[in-house]
């Protein structure tokens, strides 16, 4: 079994930092071409923002787990670095934003000294490894997934299988058939079964949202545990190698499967079984603790006898499997909370809890472990907090991202309309702020960080032209999405575009229609009885623009017109390199492989020299104008083009030499082999490459 160590004693860590602060420095030199510095920086969690000079800091915190420890260091980095806000993320991170870039290696320092990392937050990886948050606390959960998650968390940080691939990759574990992880949706997503006793997980394949969402695929009905690791290293070989990578908007998983097929993806992992650091993968399963029951200082009878109390336990307090035991949600709106809130929730977690806490997919704080007992003083100093709002997981709970706030890619405000439509829910359908069976998300743009088109009811951050061709902003009214359970679910349809502003008396239309019509049946169910059209028809009214007034061409939250100002995109940008960049890349690669295999993880050095060859046949394909999308196109083309046609020497096929690969064990022999012959290759395509620039002159 493999042995991992923490952020502060891991010694690549601080190689990382340093690397990191030489980067930064070489850029601003000149020296380091700009966009494969922005690949560099993403993979570090640094993330450009809509407003020039500033970055964004995605925490990486796997399946949203923080300790009051952790949480204390966060604030206090984001009130030395950034303006004291921490967002909660769809993916359970912690982002900061208003970061000086040359701030970041000190930031990312400060952070690893209590264990967090930045690194593949952002980026062409495997990005942080979701769960429900309720894993390990749930009632109905075959077994606690978080052990599971948090090793392919650890095995696939800083893995070489997974540092540049054509598009990140999202993992997620369920803790229960309710699918609460959404693995519908996601390249990869576990659900645990039993199976005679046995621990596994159904798993699901190629899900994704965007502007194409596609359901993900059954790959297995039943995986046994020790089985996902190599499965999961199988699956990210096969997508580094075939997935797509110049047509970014073709290059996810999804599209893979869609052109090659379940059937074929299948027996290319199947392929890469030989090749794996591990057949089977024996994650260590903690013994579970007892909780200990902690005692009462005062038990407040007066609180106990309050309507708001009351209320707040019915609607935001959970039981635990463990007896005598709650979990509490904190509704966080828009996933935005300040550091002197962060700091007393770190305080409360580490004397009524088990000094841990979870921030949850819908971007709200769970607190738990937390004695029957406590309750009412845990709820007095929540409500100091302003953290007792009723509404936690409801209707009223909406999910929303950033936007046009400080994303490069917003199209409208997100946020704004969140908070527009929150007011609405609050002041006119206060029934709805305990229903927890429905849900609006809102995306600011077709990207879906919001998950817009899985929701019940979705809008999508637009714009639209006036017949007279000014410009507004608009939403794209999404209906009828829904989480099935065990790994199915239903995207929501496109049914209307329509003017922001007039996106409040839109939900209007449809919660007044669902409570005059719905006869007690679950939306979704509902909407699928009366169809798209039925919902257009009551909407139309709403879409005409050539009657639009003043205040709808200024968007939610703002106070000057609307400017429609797209950006490029990072978190997923796919970099066009530069030969000579592309060489000294290789080299990195190949000096990786060396301290690989110092350190006996021939695994590890393979997939260096691999990334190695792959990188130098590209590089001087590149230099010939030769298209090269995918690293299997990549090593077919260089065969025809340089070994077939005699241009290069060299002993045997290009393509017999580099898939070796998956036709051979990891060994320390076949390790030493292989980087030799990627060390030889790139002496001879450097040769070509000097020789082809002299006879350029």
């Amino acid at each position: 079994m493999q042995s991992f160590r923490t952020e502060l004693e891991n010694p690549l860590v601080q190689k990382e930092i340093i690397d990191l602060e030489k980067k930064i420095h070489l850029f601003q030199e000149g020296k380091v071409d700009e966009e494969r510095f922005r690949s560099l920086r993403l993979a570090r969690g640094i993330y450009g923002q809509r407003q020039p000079g500033v970055q964004m800091i995605r925490i990486k915190l796997p399946y949203g787990k923080v300790t009051g420890e952790q949480l204390i260091r966060i604030a206090d980095v984001a009130d030395e670095y950034s303006n004291g806000v921490l967002h909660i993320t769809t993916r359970q991170d912690i982002q900061i934003h208003y970061v000086n870039l040359d701030k970041t290696p000190e930031l990312w320092a400060k952070l690893a000294k209590d264990d967090i990392t930045l690194r593949e937050a952002c980026g062409n990886t495997v990005r942080n490894v979701t769960a429900s948050e309720t894993a390990g606390i749930d009632p109905l959960e075959p077994f606690d997934v978080t052990p599971y998650a948090h090793a392919v968390f650890q095995f696939f940080l800083r893995n070489p299988i997974c540092q540049e691939m054509g598009r990140k990759i999202k993992i997620s574990f369920s803790a229960t058939d309710k699918d609460t992880a959404l693995s519908y949706l996601h390249d990869l997503g576990f659900i645990p079964k039993l199976k005679d006793g046995k621990r596994g997980f159904k798993v699901m394949l190629g899900g994704g949202l965007g502007s194409q969402p596609r359901h993900a695929d059954v790959l297995y009905n039943f995986l046994p545990e020790e089985k996902i690791i190599a499965v999961t290293e199988s699956v990210l070989r096969v997508f580094d190698r075939y997935g797509e990578r110049s047509r970014r908007m073709k290059a996810r998983m999804k599209f893979l499967i869609a052109d090659v097929g379940l059937k074929e993806f299948v027996r290319l992992i199947n392929e890469e079984q030989k090749a794996l650091s591990h057949q089977e993968y024996c994650i260590n399963i903690p013994q579970e603790i007892m909780l200990e029951k902690k005692k009462i200082t005062d038990y407040n009878e007066a609180v106990c006898t309050d309507k708001s109390y009351n209320l707040w336990k019915l609607t935001s307090v959970f039981e635990q499997k463990q007896m005598g035991f709650v979990a509490v949600g904190i509704k966080v709106t828009l996933g935005n909370f300040r550091t002197e809130k962060a700091r007393s929730l770190a305080s409360i977690i580490q004397r009524y809890g088990s000094n841990e806490m979870r921030f949850t997919l819908r971007q709200n704080i769970l607190l738990r472990n937390i004695q029957i007992e406590h309750l009412p003083e845990l709820y007095n100093e929540l409500k100091q907090l302003q953290f007792t709002e009723i509404g936690y997981n409801s209707l009223a709970d909406i999910t929303a991202c950033p936007g046009t706030d400080t994303c490069n890619l917003g199209i409208a405000s997100s946020t704004g309309i969140a908070s527009a439509l929150e007011k609405v829910l609050y002041e006119e359908y206060p029934q709805y702020l305990t229903r927890q069976s429905l849900t609006i998300k809102i995306s600011g743009c077709m990207n879906a960080c919001g998950q817009h088109n899985m929701a019940h009811i979705g809008f999508q951050g637009m714009s639209v032209r006036t017949p007279n061709k000014l410009v507004a902003p608009a939403l794209q009214v999404l209906l009828g999405g829904s989480v099935i359970g065990d790994g199915q679910g239903r995207f929501a349809d496109k049914v209307i575009k329509i003017p922001s502003k007039r996106g409040p008396e839109a939900l209007r239309i449809i919660l007044n229609d669902y409570d005059n019509n719905g006869g007690g049946q679950e939306y979704d169910v509902y909407y699928q009885d009366r169809g798209e059209h039925y919902f257009y028809d009551l909407l139309k009214h709403l879409s005409p623009t050539d009657n639009l007034s003043n205040d709808d061409f200024i968007d939610w939250g703002h106070n000057k017109e609307y400017v429609q100002a797209v950006g490029v995109g990072e978190c997923a940008g796919v970099v066009i390199d530069l030969v000579q960049t592309l060489l000294y890349e290789s080299k990195e690669k190949l000096d990786n492989a060396v301290g690989a295999l110092s350190a006996s993880a021939w695994s590890d050095g393979i997939y260096y020299s691999y990334s190695a060859f792959v990188n130098t046949a590209k590089a001087i394909l590149l230099a010939n104008n030769l298209k090269t999308n995918t690293q299997a196109g990549i090593i077919k083309q260089f065969d025809e083009a340089f070994i077939s046609t005699g241009k290069i020497e060299w002993d045997g096929s290009f393509e017999e030499t580099v898939y070796q690969i998956n036709k051979n064990n990891p060994t320390e022999k076949f390790a030493q082999q292989y980087l030799a012959e990627s060390q030889a290759f790139l002496k001879v395509i450097e040769s070509y490459r000097e020789n082809q620039l002299s006879n350029a002159k």
